[in-house]
């Protein structure tokens, strides 16, 4: 017989935020074993109320003395609160699962997708990161397939909802849509550098030397990590795009061993984390609309990469996965599950 976990006291660090209030909800559908649960967030939204399992839970105020008596933290605050606080929570004793940037390539916290690398939640220090949303949703599918044939390159654009701006940027491209519906001005956009409504908006972070954005090296630095490949090669382009959740994106992968569509299909259907929608003819392939609310990545459109040299084993896929959930949430909570 399976031993029940013991309960853990949980935080949830950026409570009141689009991924905090999810990971409320993901605790509470996952039945996961929570004692006592502490919602932090800054000073301005301390005092409100949440729902959870049913009770209200008061929201307060996020110190470096929040975390005494706590276990786990769910982090889902910005770099800066991040770096200032968690700190304090290891110190405290708690494992933090960082949803953050900020400690994603330090080399003594593991980074971690449950599906692709759950082995390196053992040798964590106090922190566990969890990786970038586009990472997240792009390597699920990747990663199964890099098993059987070895990934070597991989060519991805990415088609990121609002969602991936937090509530501000989903409540930002409500409010332009009703202004465009309404016929009243154009609210000044402050999430987004310009109007995402009826747009796309081809960067997400600031730029390098390169002239690729910080988002767009995420998927090659943080997939290096995840999948032990120090020589995994990745070219991203990030573009916003006008839905309010589930992100898209185009990926095309070089294999170091041959694989068909067929082949891919077959690892992707026993993959976990994945549901295969691929039946072109019958007009069913992966999109946002159907991939929001809920915890698989869908993958689709599998085919051979025609412009690929002879010699060279390369397919095209397509995939969407919900950013708040998966991206973010969701794994965070899995990650959790790990360290129980």
């Amino acid at each position: 017989m399976r031993a029940v976990p013991e309960p853990k006291n949980v935080a949830i660090l950026g409570a009141t935020g689009a991924v905090g209030a999810q990971m409320l909800q993901c605790l509470e559908e996952r039945d996961f074993p929570v004692g006592e649960l502490r919602l932090l967030a800054s000073k301005r939204s301390a005092g409100a109320d949440m729902c959870w399992n049913g009770r209200l839970l008061r929201v307060t105020e996020a110190t470096p003395e929040s975390f005494e008596g706590i276990d786990i933290v769910l982090g889902a605050a910005t770099n800066p609160v991040a770096e200032a606080l968690l700190p304090h929570a290891v110190a405290a004793g708690a494992v933090c699962v960082d949803n953050s940037s900020a400690f994603r390539l330090d080399p003594e916290v593991p980074l971690v997708v449950p599906e692709i690398n759950p082995e390196d939640v053992a040798w964590n220090h106090g922190i566990v990161a969890n990786p970038n949303c586009a990472t997240i949703i792009g390597l699920v599918c990747v990663a199964p397939l890099s098993r059987v044939a070895g990934a070597r390159r991989i060519v991805c654009s990415t088609y990121q909802a609002a969602s991936g701006a937090g509530l501000p940027g989903i409540e930002e491209l409500e409010a332009e849509n009703q202004a465009i519906v309404e016929g009243t001005p154009m609210p000044e956009p402050r999430a987004f550098a310009y109007q995402l409504a009826y747009n796309l908006i081809p960067q997400i972070g600031g730029f390098d030397g390169l002239g690729y954005t910080s988002e767009e090296m995420k998927m090659q630095n943080e997939g290096r990590k995840i999948m032990h490949d120090p020589d995994l090669r990745v070219n991203c382009t990030c573009v916003r795009v006008p839905i309010a959740r589930s992100h898209s994106e185009s990926i095309t992968v070089e294999f170091e061993r041959p694989i068909t569509p067929d082949e891919a299909r077959d690892v992707l259907r026993q993959a976990p984390g994945v549901r295969v929608v691929d039946d072109p003819a019958g007009q069913l392939y992966p999109m946002p609309l159907d991939t929001s609310d809920q915890d698989l990545v869908y993958v689709g459109r599998i085919r051979e990469d025609v412009s690929a040299p002879e010699g060279v084993n390369s397919l095209t896929f397509w995939c969407c996965g919900d950013q708040i959930r998966k991206g973010a949430a969701t794994n965070a909570v899995q990650i959790a599950e790990l360290l129980l």
